[in-house]
């Protein structure tokens, strides 16, 4: 049974890796925390539900429609709403908790505080993986969509900074912005464009999310604070970092959910991030920087 719940705590994982991805590429181009990330997952989260009770369209296929939305929003919001601001990280990090919190009331004042979920055909279908004749794990499809998903995406987004011109110019706005803006760089447009890329990635994590978890508009005050214990831990702005958290963090939580309570294992998340910031600040793929 420890081995079947950590293989479901490894799927999970996959998921929050999706989540978390967009949150730790914003913050390593803008230097910004993003506290809105969460509340444009459960927006997704809702799109896909609505396409899904209304149109019957699958959340997986919804994605086509939504991720382009949401790439368009992000450089909308950064370029309208976020530039002006400047580069305060305390403004900007107060100006997203607005932004969160004005999509909760939306979404509060559209659907109201029930939970949703979306519950297609294949929901509850699980996928049997004879290992030996006393074990045989039990893969729910869903779960695993969204850990194959994760891989599709995070190898979307490697491509996409190791194999093209913007991947150059979103690195060398990571490493130094000021040096990337001498030699050309445009950092205006490389941060409306990361802002889009994060949004649309966390498209993906949110309508994964609408078929395996229950939200409503304020779901996302739960989750902000999970996301952001993966990508302390991952190291902040390293994407192979938050895969690696993520992952940790999502058999943690399964196992201790089995090995102690289920009242118990959402603790672990903060745990480990105590123990992150006490230990090893940085995270498991961060570097320690040194200003003088």
């Amino acid at each position: 049974m420890l081995i079947q719940v950590a293989v479901i705590g490894l799927l999970t994982g996959g998921v929050y890796a999706v989540m978390v991805s967009g949150l730790t590429l914003i913050f390593g181009v803008m230097k910004i925390i993003n506290i809105a990330h969460a509340a444009f997952m459960v927006l997704s989260a809702y799109l896909a539900y609505w396409l899904f009770s209304g149109l019957g369209i699958d959340p997986i296929l919804s994605m086509i429609g939504i991720v382009p939305l949401f790439f368009f929003i992000g450089k909308v919001t950064q370029r309208r709403v976020l530039s002006p601001v400047g580069d305060d990280p305390g403004l900007l990090v107060l100006l997203t908790f607005a932004l969160a919190i004005t999509l909760e009331g939306v979404l509060g004042s559209i659907s109201g505080s029930t939970f949703r979920t979306v519950r297609t055909g294949y929901t509850s279908s699980i996928i049997p993986v004879e290992l030996s004749s006393d074990l045989t794990l039990r893969l729910p499809v869903v779960r695993l969509t969204g850990f194959v998903a994760s891989f599709v995406v995070l190898g979307v987004l490697w491509l996409i900074l190791n194999r093209s011109g913007l991947g150059r110019a979103i690195r060398a706005t990571i490493q130094n912005a000021e040096a990337a803006q001498l030699v050309g760089v445009n950092i205006a447009r490389v941060r409306s464009t990361t802002f889009g890329i994060g949004l649309a990635s966390v498209a993906i994590g949110g309508a994964l999310f609408s078929l395996i978890f229950s939200f409503n508009g304020s779901s996302h005050l739960d989750w902000i604070s999970k996301m952001l214990a993966i990508i302390v831990l991952g190291g902040l702005g390293s994407l192979p970092g938050a895969l690696i958290a993520a992952l940790i963090l999502g058999v943690a939580e399964a196992v201790s959910a089995v090995t102690m309570t289920s009242y118990i294992s959402p603790i672990v998340f903060y745990l480990i991030l105590f123990l992150t910031l006490v230990f090893r600040p940085q995270g498991l793929m961060g570097a320690k920087v040194r200003e003088g």
